[in-house]
């Protein structure tokens, strides 16, 4: 098959072929997974994180979530948007929760084992969230160390885990300050949208404030793109805008728009489960193997 013939056969079904083109124009690599690290758990903690909504911040946390639970990696997801999207789509109903993140942000009372939900999927723990969250934006304002609030909850657990992804609220506000304070890396989702990318420069302007004045140990794990359509000329001229600007900061996963990742949410699972063989599942899978490509590599 020729490159142009391989690329219009990833364009079309959304394989991604080690060796071949893929979506983003270049060649895909061949991800060699690495082996579990023996010893002591210390998670690597990656922030979701876009100021704008809607470009599949919490789809990617939660499928991300669940593909490397495939991989043997063991995650918590921190739901830290006060809408509770993760919660929801992992079949957590916000309205119904005795005790949130919020609870541990704002009060000694309560311990990680109080508020921690294991009994989701094997491997995968979800700290859920509430409106309740809402308010810790206002209460936080007079604490001291105020950005330094979620570390607080996360470090103690870390050794428990492999991987903790948090899902940013859509904002750049202090609850997102203290998700990249806390983190590791930050993973940007991109819709593949005109408007998707005017806010880019603002996130990347907080995440290099974070990095210069809190947190110098926090990096840039790549940006995905979402909801792409190659199909359509816009998305494949955002995807060559998005390349021009962050290179190989950008993942070869790319996130194909599909009908799937809604019905996901409505069935409270990840679409590695609800549907398993779906080029939209797939494509998550292979986001896991780069992401722990690229962290090896930190």
């Amino acid at each position: 098959m020729t490159a142009q013939g391989s690329k219009a056969a990833a364009d079309a079904h959304g394989d991604e072929v080690p060796g071949q083109l893929d979506a983003t124009g270049r060649i895909f690599p061949d991800l060699v997974v690495p082996p579990l690290a023996e010893g002591p758990k210390r998670a690597t903690v990656i922030a979701m994180c876009n100021q704008k909504g809607g470009v599949g911040k919490t789809t990617t946390t939660i499928n991300l979530g669940a593909a490397l639970t495939e991989l043997g990696r063991s995650v918590l997801l921190v739901d830290f948007d006060p809408q509770g999207s993760a919660s929801l789509g992992l079949g957590v109903h916000p309205h119904t929760l005795d005790h949130s993140v919020y609870d541990l942000l704002m009060s000694r009372e309560y311990s990680f084992d109080d508020v921690v939900i294991n009994n989701r999927m094997p491997g995968l723990d979800l700290l859920p969230a509430n409106i309740d969250l809402s308010a810790a934006e206002v209460q936080l304002v007079s604490e001291v160390a105020r950005e330094q609030s979620l570390r607080r909850v996360i470090d103690p657990v870390r050794d428990r885990y492999d991987f903790i992804l948090i899902d940013c609220a859509p904002s750049l506000g202090l609850l997102t300050i203290n998700a990249l304070t806390a983190s590791d890396e930050v993973l940007i989702p991109m819709e593949a949208e005109y408007f998707a990318l005017r806010g880019v420069a603002l996130l990347t302007d907080t995440v290099s404030m974070v990095t210069e004045r809190i947190n110098p140990n926090l990096r840039l794990l790549g940006v995905l793109v979402t909801m792409f359509d190659a199909r359509t000329l816009h998305s494949r001229q955002v995807l060559a805008r998005l390349l021009e600007v962050f290179g190989d900061d950008v993942f070869h996963t790319v996130i194909r728009r599909t009908i799937r990742f809604p019905e996901t949410t409505v069935a409270g699972e990840p679409i590695t489960t609800y549907a398993s063989k779906s080029p939209g599942a797939a494509a998550y899978r292979s986001l896991a193997r780069e992401v722990l490509v690229r962290c090896a590599r930190q």
